[in-house]
């Protein structure tokens, strides 16, 4: 019986050990269970503790296990203990509730806009849990609601939470979106009883009284006009009347080609069946405006004259007004096509040089860069001729008039008093009369030695340059003879025309 009584005495004095053991008691909360420590500890899986802890707060568990309110947005290890401590005795705050520095954006209501500033005893009253705090916009705006719940509960399917007036309405998602002057338009200028559902939406409904056609063009406004004034109309004519309004047409009102007002009435198609009062042409150029002019204004030509015509309009032709050249009905006068054909009037040069200015004038103007390649002529502008201007030549503007020939523009100049013909290029570089180019060795003397440096005019001394000298050597070299004549007039016997010495031995 003794060893009974030890055996159930054992589990009351495990208890009271446990509790000498405790590091405090608990808070009153938890005060019921302070005697069973394993309904918060577990001694061989400490980890388990945050599952004893959801096992007893059951509400908490289901915010963690549908990841909603404050707890199933936190981390999903997070241990309670880490912000719930215990055993600080009866009186300690376990919650550690600050509504001062608490973040609401951690839990599923975010407090945006004009919440951000309504004081928290507003939502959660007291003695009642925080959680038990309204939720839907209508338990906190239900006097607020001009709709009288005609449009729900939820007003932040309408309003933004700044302020009532904003509204965020998608109005897109009913069978009437709002587009331009309808989107900056009040719900109560078209919902004026507070009737949403099953509004009017016709346009007529809202815009009788702006109709100025009086009902004459049905009740479908938006067939015609768009929704960003009245003045945008978007009536289909290509579709409609198979006539396309391009430029300036598409910017003119209806009655401006439907003078009677009735839009069923055939309207001319031709250009000339409305313009011709203001075509300037008289009909000379047809009755298709549109060969020739753009829809934006008349002074816009968009006829392709290379295309059409196969004369291209470049450089100052292309600033001339047609009837500078068209002086007669388009489809009767015969154009030229080269240049002298119109400007053989102005050719100064009287058809000398042909009928295509354009080989040496541009289309810019006359004397603009003139591109005169004298290369390609018959006279070459090599040398000093480069400089020369075109005048001292060319007495006319005939051109081909000039003289080709050196005598011609040189004869004044001739030192040699034309003795030695007319062609001066023949010894003479055009680079200047100094620079020689004739070649000795066709005189049947060729200057070899010491006579290769000699001037023409040290053995060409008479003033007239005549050419008819001997080649004998004494002729030139008679002073110079040592031998007084003895051994004849032939010096190239025993000297050479390097130098006299040395003799040569034969």
């Amino acid at each position: 019986m003794t060893i009974g009584l030890a055996v159930f005495s054992i589990p009351s004095k495990a208890i009271e050990l446990e509790k000498l053991l405790m590091p405090g008691q608990l808070a009153r909360a938890h005060s019921d269970i302070e005697a069973d420590c394993t309904k918060c500890h577990d001694r061989t899986d400490r980890p388990r503790q945050r599952q004893l802890c959801l096992d007893c707060h059951k509400e908490v568990a289901g915010d963690v296990t549908r990841k909603t309110g404050f707890h199933g947005r936190a981390a999903a290890t997070a241990q309670c203990n880490a912000c719930h401590t215990e055993h600080k005795g009866r009186g300690a705050d376990t919650v550690g509730f600050s509504p001062e520095a608490f973040d609401h954006a951690r839990t599923d209501f975010s407090l945006a806009g004009a919440h951000a500033s309504v004081p928290c005893a507003t939502c959660h009253k007291a003695g009642k849990k925080y959680r038990e705090a309204p939720r839907a916009c209508i338990d906190c705006h239900r006097e607020d609601d001009v709709h009288d719940g005609k449009l729900g509960t939820d007003c932040a399917d309408c309003h933004e939470t700044v302020r009532f007036k904003t509204t965020k309405f998608d109005h897109a998602k009913t069978k009437f979106p709002l587009n331009n002057a309808h989107a900056k338009a009040a719900c109560f200028a078209c919902h004026r009883d507070s009737t949403f559902k099953d509004a009017p939406g016709r346009c007529v409904d809202c815009h009788a009284s702006d109709d100025v056609h009086r009902g004459s063009r049905g009740p479908d406004c938006a067939s015609c006009h768009g929704t960003a004034d009245w003045k945008q109309n978007r009536f289909d004519h290509v579709k409609a009347s198979d006539y396309s309004l391009l430029g300036r047409h598409a910017k003119l009102a209806c009655d401006s080609c439907h003078r009677g007002g009735d839009l069923k009435a055939e309207l001319p198609r031709e250009c000339n069946g409305c313009h011709q009062a203001v075509d300037p042409h008289s009909g000379r150029f047809g009755t298709a405006c549109a060969d020739c002019h753009e829809q934006d204004k008349w002074a816009v030509a968009a006829f392709d004259h290379e295309k059409r015509a196969k004369f291209a309009l470049r450089g100052a032709h292309a600033k001339l007004d047609c009837h500078a050249c068209h002086t007669g009905v388009l489809k009767q006068q015969k154009m030229p096509k080269d240049c002298a054909g119109c400007h053989g009037v102005d050719d100064v040069h009287k058809g000398s040089m042909g009928r295509d200015c354009q080989t040496c004038h541009k289309e810019s103007g006359w004397r603009d860069e003139v591109k005169f390649d004298h290369d390609l002529s018959k006279f070459p502008l090599v040398g000093l001729h480069v400089g020369v201007p075109c005048e001292e030549c060319h007495a006319s503007r005939a051109y081909r008039d000039a003289p080709d020939q050196c005598f011609a523009c040189h004869k004044a100049k001739d030192v040699h008093k034309g003795k030695l013909k007319e062609d001066c290029g023949s010894c003479h570089n055009p680079n200047g009369w100094d620079f020689w180019q004739f070649d000795h060795s066709t005189t049947h003397f060729m200057l070899t030695g010491a006579h290769v440096k000699l001037g023409c005019r040290d053995c060409h001394r008479k003033p007239d340059h005549d050419l008819t000298l001997s080649r004998e050597c004494a002729s030139c070299h008679r002073a110079d003879d040592v031998h007084d004549g003895q051994f004849g007039r032939d010096c190239g016997r025993c000297h050479s025309t390097e130098s006299f010495d040395p003799v040569l031995v034969h």
